[in-house]
């Protein structure tokens, strides 16, 4: 059942106008005014969520899920419960990345990054369809909605306290990250540390390797084996390790994502003082680190395959390899404003990747 509804989520997303990733609808490019005819108010709100790359949340999720499966086995899992802790958590990384969007819209506009000149997809604040306070007060919303999904988790954890405490740390480090990812005077000013920014001191990638690809992926399983079942903590620390390769991959090809928007907004990021990976080291490097993430994601693949090389099945993420290899060639050719179209394409790799992954790893178990 999970593998035939993993086989369809990937035809109806590679048919889905969300694979497109199109500049259209309010999505493309700034028009070099800050202020443009206001569109349709749910266009003007799907437009600040960043559709094109919400799948970045998701992705981990499917993975988290189909490791869960693959090292307990089917027989040895309960599935309802194992969905019910993957729509939670996929509720949880949703939120979080729907705040760090809407945070990032409002704080990169006070902080001067998202101006007249802005070459990347439009930004609801920068072209005043929104105020600051509009977007600022729905990226509050969406991290309290965050908090709550994270505190009835929590509340969920049996076992050992070292679990509770973790987990706990994740939920607010997670939240506080959210904010801090862009940082600027709401919230974080009222509490002293509204010059503390991820983004604008050049950790914008670690922060999505670790987050939206490590945490995202090893907490399926965590809190599986934490909230629905009494395995021990030898059992929870075997499914860790074993997970950790896949999470990885997740983690690599998530951050090409941030690797391409970085890319493109390096002339105007310089300006901001936005100190990202782009601009500290210049565009042959981020291109180079483009690179190293996919040779990792793909390369972890075939070891895989190398240690059991009678399981074919393994090789079925390689099966997307013709579009990380178009998506690089593109990023490797392309700036600017011609780089919006594979800001989307990075994500859709790796939701095609993770779900081929996914496939895999249930066809094994």
């Amino acid at each position: 059942q999970e593998f035939k509804f993993i086989q369809s989520t990937i035809l109806l997303y590679v048919k889905s106008p969300m694979a497109k990733a199109t500049t259209a609808n309010g999505n493309g490019p700034s028009n070099g005014h800050g202020k443009s005819p206001k569109p349709a108010l749910w266009k003007i709100w799907w437009t600040a969520a960043r559709p094109h790359t919400l799948t970045a949340s998701l992705s981990p999720v499917i993975v988290g899920h189909c490791v869960t499966v693959n090292a307990l086995g089917p027989d040895d899992v309960d599935i309802p419960d194992l969905r019910m802790v993957t729509f939670q958590w996929a509720c949880f990384c949703m939120l979080i990345q729907l705040g760090t969007n809407l945070h990032n819209d409002y704080a990169d506009f006070v902080k001067g990054a998202d101006d007249d000149k802005r070459v990347g997809q439009a930004r609801a604040t920068q072209k005043g369809w929104l105020t600051p306070h509009q977007t600022a007060s729905a990226a509050c919303t969406m991290m309290g909605l965050t908090f709550l999904v994270g505190l009835s988790f929590i509340l969920q954890i049996q076992g050992p306290q070292w679990r509770t405490v973790m987990f706990t740390i994740v939920v607010l480090t997670s939240v506080f990250n959210g904010f801090a990812y862009t940082g600027g005077p709401f919230p974080l000013g009222y509490i002293g540390l509204g010059d503390v920014s991820i983004a604008y001191s050049g950790l914008g990638d670690l922060f999505v390797f670790l987050y939206f690809g490590l945490v995202a992926t090893l907490s399926v399983p965590f809190l599986y084996i934490a909230c629905k079942t009494d395995g021990t903590d030898d059992l929870l620390t075997s499914i860790i390790i074993s997970a950790l390769p896949q999470a990885v991959q997740v983690a690599c090809l998530g951050t090409t994502i941030i690797i391409v928007n970085n890319l493109r907004d390096r002339h105007t990021d310089v300006r901001a003082n936005k100190l990202t990976m782009a601009v500290r080291f210049g565009a042959t490097a981020s291109r180079m680190e483009y690179a190293l993430m996919l040779v990792i994601a793909f390369g972890i693949q075939l070891v895989r395959f190398g240690r059991s090389t009678d399981s074919l099945v393994r090789l079925m993420p390689l099966l997307c390899l013709v579009k990380a290899r178009t998506e690089l060639q593109a990023v490797h050719s392309k700036d600017g404003a011609a780089l919006n179209l594979h800001v989307g394409g990075a994500a859709k790799v790796q939701f095609l990747f993770c779900l081929l992954l996914g496939s895999s790893l249930l066809w094994e178990s």
